[in-house]
């Protein structure tokens, strides 16, 4: 089921956002929908409107994400989206992306921006060893036609890697909350595991995911923090294939 929500604002800003092109996010959730409040108050003074796809009915370990994002990018097309945010439940974006989306969506042409994507440690940490200091995220472009999108695949982009997208660097923080706990690391890397068996799709695999082997944490600086704070819960977040009670059909 899709859900289309505008973003209400206060009328002294009415003709500020009406003057700009109209930003909309689109995410979907299933065993993760209790985050989405959280989100949707993060992302409200970014954006115009949000679409959200509930997968909560869902079968099997995986559904086809593919096909999700090109409903949320076809709904996005029919409110007149002029520019796509494309996030999760588990993430928020740095609070200062507020005062820059304006600057970053009055780019001319297919431009694609990117955040530093921030893996949590813990509420206010994040790691910053090795490749956990240098991993980014595409999750800003201007809107496309849905059946530009590939037919398959892990990790994917959000928007056709091969469209003619000018690929930009924000500097801005994205914080992922579901590496806050060790049992969620674990988790995705055993459900990547079974998803991505011979590493087709990542050459380094997985394993990563739950090495705490020489972990060094930065503290989120000063005017880098996101909103509203977050309080985990200690819960999985994700298909847990440990669980007899769920079907892998």
């Amino acid at each position: 089921m899709i859900t289309v929500e505008n973003c209400p604002r206060p009328r002294r800003l009415a003709r500020f956002w009406r003057r700009r092109k109209k930003v909309v996010a689109l995410f979907s959730y299933r065993f993760d929908a209790h985050l989405v409040p959280a989100l949707i108050e993060n992302i409200t003074p970014i954006v115009d409107a949000w679409i959200a796809y509930d997968d909560r009915n869902a079968r099997g370990v995986f559904t086809d994400e593919m096909a999700r994002r090109r409903e949320l990018l076809k709904a996005a097309r029919d409110i007149g989206a002029d520019w796509i945010i494309a996030v999760d439940p588990d993430e928020r974006f740095e609070a200062r992306v507020a005062a820059r989306i304006h600057a970053l969506t009055a780019r001319r042409g297919r431009v694609a921006w990117s955040f530093n994507l921030r893996e949590m440690y813990g509420p206010a940490a994040y790691r910053i060893d090795g490749l956990w200091g240098t991993k980014k995220r595409y999750r800003l472009f201007t809107a496309f036609d849905p059946a530009e999108l590939p037919d398959a695949g892990l990790h994917n982009e959000s928007f056709p890697a091969e469209g003619g997208f000018s690929l930009r660097d924000s500097d801005l923080n994205l914080y992922h909350l579901k590496m806050i706990d060790p049992k969620r690391r674990a988790g995705r890397r055993d459900l990547y595991n079974f998803l991505d068996p011979e590493r087709a799709y990542q050459a380094i695999g997985y394993d990563y995911l739950a090495d705490e082997e020489g972990a060094v944490l930065e503290e989120i600086p000063a005017g880098r923090h996101y909103l509203p704070p977050h309080v985990d819960d200690g819960g999985l977040w994700m298909y847990d294939l440990a669980s007899p009670a769920q079907s892998r059909d």
